[in-house]
């Protein structure tokens, strides 16, 4: 299956915006069928990386009637402007973006637990839309969004500066090959886009399953001046915060002695 176009961060950096949640999402394909190929003669950069490739999964009858029914109210179509927050939620509220929420049950509970905040998912894979509206229609979740594109763009060209509260970033696809390795979408120019649209003390929270990206990830954060490591730990990994929740796949995982590492790291004032 061809790649999917890359995000565009300013400057011509180009990035996959796409995680997986593995507790939930069927296996991504290996970073040999992503290619590069020269960018256009206006970019910065003289190639770029497809790192990427569209999920292959049906849609079933229940989440096609989910996007039939509430994509209408709860879908946000993209368009190269800033978002209208209270618009798009009908209401003013701390606002959270999730990079890539795969099948969506991570995200319901989160926003479920926390109704006093706004959640903002972007995904590309359409039965995971199908299954988190679905979600959101039988839990009467009413605070969740969805932008079906990809992510960089998102970020670049419809947040403004410091209209975020949170970025959440879970289970990314670690690329687990060396020479894949810069097919990571946490890598520091996003993380530099990212804190531009933070408020002063909002936070990015990333968790993998994956202990040298866990590393990279604590790395490439603290490399950024305007964040902060919410943890002492010498490691620099956070306690998994209460809200989010244990998936199955995290269950099996930790009963075969694998492991599972969150970071968290702040705005400075």
């Amino acid at each position: 299956m061809p790649p999917e176009s890359p995000g565009v961060l300013p400057g011509g950096f180009f990035v996959a915006m796409l995680p997986q949640d593995p507790s939930t999402e069927p296996p991504q394909a290996e970073g040999d069928d992503a290619v590069t190929r020269p960018d256009p003669a206006d970019v910065a950069h003289p190639r770029r990386i497809r790192s990427f490739v569209r999920r292959a999964g049906r849609t079933s009858t229940g989440q096609q009637r989910a996007i039939d029914e509430l994509g209408p109210q709860l879908i946000v179509p993209y368009a190269p402007q800033p978002l209208d927050w209270a618009a798009a939620f009908g209401r003013t509220a701390p606002s959270i973006l999730e990079i890539g929420f795969g099948m969506g049950e991570t995200t319901a509970h989160i926003a479920q637990l926390r109704s006093q905040d706004n959640f903002l998912g972007c995904e590309v894979h359409e039965p995971g839309m199908g299954a988190l509206l679905k979600l959101a229609g039988e839990r009467e979740i009413g605070n969740v969004r969805i932008i079906q594109h990809d992510a960089v763009e998102v970020v670049a060209h419809m947040l403004t500066e410091g209209c975020l509260d949170g970025v959440h970033i879970f289970f990314p696809d670690p690329w687990h090959k060396k020479r894949h390795n810069k097919r990571r979408l946490v890598q520091p120019p996003l993380v530099k886009l990212l804190a531009s649209r933070l408020k002063v003390g909002g936070y990015i929270h990333c968790a993998t399953d994956w202990e040298e990206y866990a590393h990279q990830m604590v790395e490439v954060l603290a490399g950024e001046p305007a964040l902060e490591n919410t943890s002492s730990a010498a490691d620099g990994f956070a306690e998994r915060p209460d809200y989010r929740p244990v998936t199955k796949f995290e269950k099996r995982g930790l009963r075969l002695g694998h492991g599972v590492w969150d970071v968290v790291f702040r705005k400075r004032a």
